[in-house]
C-alpha cells in the first residue's frame, strides 16, 4: 500500500489534519509528518519508480523518481522537519497547517513526471505558500502577500498557458520528453517555440529572475519569523529543480545567473533590514545555480545539486538565527540591534557558522558546493563569467558573512538585554549547524546522491589558499571602509529597486489615466448635454404655434416638399447603385 502512494501526500493529507488537534498533540504530529514523509520515500520509493495515471485520455505520470529528483526530495524533508522544530511553539493553526500543504506541494512537484502534474503542484505551493505571509497579521504583511500571490499565480498561469502551446506541438505531457521533442540550438536551446519560453518564463518568476525578483525580498522579510525559514527552503529552489530538468545547457542561463549574482550586492550592502538583506543574498545565490544549470556538464549540475543541498540549510540557518532576534527584541533592523551577543550567545554562534557557510570558507558546506560551479564554469572556459562570480563570492563574504552577525550581534551596543532563543529554535539552528559543518568536513557522502558520478576534491592547495585570500582581501576591504567612514551606515530607509517601476510610475500612470479618462467624460457630457438643450430650445421654437414648422402649410407647399423629398431619394439610390 505505502508503494502506491506519492511522495508528500502523506503530509498533504496529515496537514489539514493539525487543525483538530491542540497542545502537545498537535506538536507530535506536526513533528512526526515529516519523518513519516522521509521514511515512506526512502523506504517504499527506490530510485526508478514510477506511477502512470490515465486522466481525459491525457497519460500522466504523477511520481517519476530518479537521482536529480531524490536529491530535492531528501533535502525538502529534511529542511521539513528542522523548519517544524524550529516553529514548535508556535500556536498558529494556520501556520501549521499551510506549512505542511506548502511542504507536501513542493515535494510532489519534484517528483511529477508529467507537466500538468507539476502545473498543480506549482500552484498549492503558491497559495498555501502566502498564509505564511498574511500570518504577520498586519497591513504590510497583507499587501506583500497580495503582490506575492499575483507574480506566484501569474507563474502558474503562463506555466499553463506554455504546456498547452507545447503539447500542440509534441503531443507530449511528460516533463523530459516534451522538452526533448522541441527544436534546438546552443544559446536558446529549448527556448524556440512560444510554448517553452512560456514555461522557461513561469520558471524564472519563480526562481526570482532578474527584473523577476522582486517578490523575493518584498515578501519574504514580511512574513513570520518561523514562516520566513519555511520560505526560503522551498519555492526557489523548486524552480531551480524545474530549469534543472527542463533546460539544463541553455546557454542563455550562464549569462542570466552572472548577473543575479551580482546586482543583489548592491542592494544588500546599503539595505537596513538584515532579513531583507538575507533575501538579496538569497537571490545572489541562486544565481550560482543558475549558471551551473546554463552551463549543463555533469559537472555544473552536480554542482548546482550540491548547492542547493547546502544553501537550503545555510540559508535556513541564517533566517532562523534571524528570526530569533526578531522574536525575541520585535525588530531585525540593523540601525536598533547590536551587542546581542551578550545575552543570545548560542543565537550568535549559530549565526555565525550559516556566515561562515554560505561565504565558502573552508570546512563549511559552501566551500565544497560552490567549488563544484566555479570548476566547472572554468573548465568552459567562461573567463568573464568566472570573474564575475569570483565576485559575487566576496560580495556575499561582505553582506552574509560579515554584515550581518556584525550589526546584529556586534558593532555598536544596543542596550538591549533579552532571553535567549527558545530550546526548539536552539535545537533546530544546532541541528543545521551541525550539517554545515558535517558537510564542509565530509562531503563524501553528499558527492554519493549527487546525480552524476563525482570525482572532484575540493581540499586542494590551489582551492583552499584562492578561496582563503579571496575571503581575507573581503574581510580587509570592509575594514577598510568600516573605519574610513565610507561603508553605508545603517539607517532607516526605504532603497528602490526595480519593483518602483510598477509600484510607483504604474499606480501614478493609472491614476492619471482615471482622472483624465473622468475629466473627457464630464467634458463630453457637459457639451452633449449643452447641445441637446439647444436642440430641445430650437424644436420648441420652430416648432411651436408661432413657429415656421408648427404653422399652417397649404397643399400645394406640402405636395412642393413631398416632391423634393422623392427626388433626392431617388437622386441618392442611383448613385448608390452607379447609375450615374
Amino acid at each position: 500500500m505505502m508503494d502506491n502512494l506519492p511522495p508528500g501526500l502523506i503530509l498533504l493529507v496529515g496537514a489539514p489534519l493539525l487543525a483538530f488537534l491542540r497542545g502537545r498533540l498537535r506538536q507530535v504530529v506536526w513533528l512526526l509528518l515529516p519523518i513519516l514523509s522521509a521514511i515512506h520515500l526512502v523506504l517504499f520509493l527506490p530510485e526508478g519508480t514510477r506511477f502512470y495515471v490515465s486522466f481525459a485520455n491525457y497519460q500522466l505520470t504523477p511520481v517519476h523518481i530518479d537521482r536529480l529528483s531524490l536529491v530535492w526530495g531528501y533535502i525538502f524533508h529534511i529542511a521539513a522537519f528542522v523548519s517544524a522544530l524550529y516553529a514548535l511553539h508556535v500556536k498558529d493553526t494556520v501556520q501549521h497547517v499551510s506549512a505542511l500543504l506548502y511542504v507536501g506541494a513542493a515535494i510532489g512537484a519534484v517528483f511529477a513526471g508529467d507537466l500538468l502534474t507539476l502545473f498543480i503542484y506549482w500552484e498549492l505551493t503558491a497559495i498555501s505558500s502566502v498564509f505564511l505571509i498574511w500570518a504577520s497579521r498586519d497591513e504590510r504583511s497583507y499587501r506583500a502577500g497580495m503582490r506575492y500571490l499575483i507574480v506566484q499565480v501569474g507563474s502558474g498561469v503562463l506555466l499553463l498557458a506554455g504546456i498547452v502551446l507545447l503539447y500542440q506541438a509534441t503531443e507530449s505531457l511528460t516533463f523530459v520528453e516534451a522538452f526533448s521533442k522541441d527544436a534546438d540550438s546552443s544559446f536558446w536551446k529549448g527556448l524556440t517555440s512560444p510554448g517553452t519560453a512560456l514555461i522557461f518564463l513561469a520558471f524564472g518568476i519563480k526562481a526570482a529572475f532578474p527584473f523577476l525578483h522582486n517578490w523575493l525580498t518584498d515578501a519574504y522579510p514580511e512574513a513570520t519569523p518561523t514562516g520566513t525559514v519555511f520560505l526560503s527552503a522551498f519555492t526557489t529552489k523548486l524552480a531551480i529543480y524545474a530549469l534543472a530538468r527542463g533546460f539544463p545547457g541553455t546557454e542563455c542561463l550562464i549569462w542570466i545567473g552572472a548577473s543575479m549574482t551580482a546586482f543583489p550586492i548592491f542592494f544588500a550592502v546599503i539595505e537596513n533590514d538584515l532579513r531583507r538583506v538575507l533575501a538579496y543574498s538569497l537571490n545572489n545565490q541562486l544565481g550560482f545555480m543558475v549558471v551551473g544549470i546554463g552551463i549543463g556538464s555533469e559537472l555544473a549540475l552536480n554542482g548546482t545539486t550540491a548547492h542547493v543541498f547546502a544553501h537550503i540549510l545555510y540559508k535556513a540557518l541564517l533566517f532562523m538565527s534571524m528570526g530569533a532576534v526578531l522574536y525575541r527584541t520585535g525588530t531585525a533592523k540593523g540601525s536598533e540591534l547590536g551587542g546581542l551577543y551578550k545575552s543570545m550567545p548560542w543565537t550568535t554562534g549559530f549565526c555565525l557558522v550559516g556566515s561562515a557557510s554560505i561565504s565558502a570558507f573552508p570546512l563549511f558546506s559552501g566551500f565544497v558546493t560552490k567549488s563544484l560551479i566555479l570548476t566547472a564554469v572554468a573548465e568552459e572556459h567562461h573567463l568573464w563569467v568566472w570573474l564575475i562570480l569570483l565576485f559575487a563570492s566576496a560580495g556575499v563574504f561582505e553582506h552574509s558573512g560579515i554584515k550581518i552577525p556584525f550589526f546584529a550581534f556586534f558593532a555598536h551596543d544596543s542596550g538591549q538585554r533579552v532571553k535567549e532563543a527558545p530550546l526548539n529554535m536552539l535545537i533546530a539552528m544546532g541541528i543545521a549547524a551541525a550539517l554545515c559543518i558535517g558537510i564542509g568536513i565530509w562531503p563524501q557522502p553528499l558527492y554519493t546522491i549527487l546525480p552524476y558520478d563525482v570525482d572532484y576534491n575540493a581540499y586542494n592547495v590551489t582551492h583552499v589558499i584562492t578561496q582563503l585570500q579571496l575571503l581575507m582581501w573581503a574581510a580587509l576591504a570592509f575594514t577598510l571602509l568600516k573605519l574610513t567612514a565610507v561603508y553605508p551606515p545603517e539607517l532607516r530607509s526605504v532603497n528602490l529597486d526595480s519593483d518602483w517601476l510598477y509600484r510607483k510610475p504604474g499606480p501614478a500612470t493609472i491614476a492619471w489615466l482615471y482622472r483624465t479618462s473622468t475629466q473627457i467624460r464630464a467634458t463630453v457630457v457637459r457639451h452633449t448635454l449643452l447641445q441637446l438643450r439647444k436642440t430641445e430650445a430650437w424644436a420648441a421654437k420652430e416648432c411651436g404655434p408661432s413657429g415656421l414648422l408648427g404653422g399652417n402649410w397649404s397643399t400645394g407647399g406640402m405636395v412642393i416638399w413631398a416632391a423634393i423629398l422623392l427626388g433626392a431619394y431617388l437622386l441618392l439610390y442611383y448613385c448608390q447603385a452607379g447609375i450615374f
